[in-house]
């Protein structure tokens, strides 16, 4: 996550570099990340490790970025879910869950 354009594409490049992830991006850079490398979904660390990651994270987004959101990877991970009816972000674009088609994005 980050506020800026800039810290947005440094969280996705840290994200690419981690081979999947959370990252919370400010000035361009990586700030607070947990790597996930497994599908880019999981880790092989110890609970303690990721529940320490993960708090860091949010409170990272919260106070660094000024996130109002308690956990803001939470509605991120729920976007992506297509198995969730509505418009949702996937790997083929924007889907539309209940038609079952792609949605353009410039009209």
């Amino acid at each position: 996550v980050g506020a800026k354009d800039a810290d947005m594409a440094a969280a996705v490049n840290e994200v690419i570099k981690m081979g999947g992830g959370l990252v919370v991006a400010d000035g361009g850079s990586a700030v607070e990340r947990l790597a996930l490398p497994i599908a880019g979904l999981m880790t092989a660390e110890p609970l303690e490790n990721v529940v320490r990651a993960l708090d860091s994270l949010c409170k990272g987004a919260r106070e660094t970025l000024g996130c109002g959101l308690e956990d803001p990877f939470m509605p991120l991970s729920f976007l992506a879910l297509p198995v969730i009816p509505e418009l949702r972000v996937t790997d083929m674009g924007v889907v539309d869950v209940n038609q079952f088609k792609t949605v353009p994005l410039l009209m």
